[in-house]
């Protein structure tokens, strides 16, 4: 193994900077989509899981109004939304549905987070 190696798989990163978060928690950093395992400590470090198929809250919208989500759909996240996860391609690329919503509507769905 490469002695320069720092994680073996990164499938789980500290992060800095994430005040406020909690398990559970969807979030990216920079173009890294993360979801928290634990709540942020006083600090803002926390530790995310940039891989697997999480339950996350998710509204069926796009950039022109309403939209079902369908399996297979780009889920994005959007930092100034609420829920942070929709189909707006304006935010960064988050994961894929791999359940539907009817369009308009905010559900828990199940997501597979994005490999870059």
């Amino acid at each position: 193994m490469a002695k320069n190696l720092v994680y073996k798989t990164g499938e789980q990163l500290l992060f800095t900077g994430q005040t406020g978060k909690v398990s559970g928690d969807p979030f990216v950093v920079g173009q890294i989509p993360a979801v928290a395992m634990a709540d942020a400590d006083s600090n803002g470090n926390v530790v995310g899981r940039t891989v697997g198929v999480f339950d996350l809250n998710v509204k069926a919208i796009d950039g022109s109004g309403n939209s079902a989500v369908v399996v297979g759909d780009k889920i994005y996240y959007v930092s100034s939304d609420t829920p942070k996860l929709n189909k707006k391609a304006t935010g960064v690329l988050f994961g894929y549905a791999l359940e539907g919503l009817t369009a308009g509507s905010t559900g828990v769905i199940k997501v597979l987070l994005a490999r870059s």
